[in-house]
């Protein structure tokens, strides 16, 4: 399957968007610092998602992002989409061009599979995942150790 990084950053991006969004507009450095995805990246992912409706900027100081709609209204499949991205399982990127310019004997089989993976994260919103428990565990681990990065670079120097 190719799925690069492009896809799985910008999905992450977004869920960490949406775990955080309650608290004002979310900025790309704080994304950043949580996810270890870096900011120039970022900001190339972003570009894309707002113009594709996904999300919405906030400009100047306390300024960053907010979902577009709600969380239940934005799926996974969108997301991966709007950064041109491809869930595609042929060997040919689905050309039909896999044996000498020709669809080989199983094109048919991986072009349905790849048929089936997208429509299987078009059914999952971003509001579905934030819900599981493991993806609650893994973002209550995460702001606790942004939180105890912020209270080491507070601290009083001796």
């Amino acid at each position: 399957m190719r799925l690069t990084t492009k896809g799985r950053y910008a999905v992450t991006a977004m869920l960490d968007l949406t775990l955080h969004a309650d608290t004002g507009p979310v900025s790309l450095a704080d994304i950043s610092e949580r996810q270890g995805i870096s900011i120039s990246y970022l900001e190339q992912l972003f570009s894309k998602l707002r113009k594709n409706d996904l999300v919405t900027s906030v400009r100047g100081p306390g300024g960053g992002y907010f979902l577009s709609r709600g969380k239940d209204e934005l799926f996974i499949a969108q997301i991966i989409d709007a950064v041109d991205e491809n869930v595609d399982v042929t060997n040919c990127e689905g050309k039909n061009d896999c044996q000498d310019g020709e669809p080989c004997l199983s094109h048919c089989l991986w072009q349905d599979l790849s048929c089936r993976i997208h429509e299987f994260l078009s059914g999952i919103s971003l509001g579905q995942l934030v819900n599981r428990r493991a993806v609650k565990q893994v973002a209550e681990r995460q702001d606790h150790l942004q939180e105890q990065l912020i209270g080491i670079g507070e601290a009083p120097e001796l």
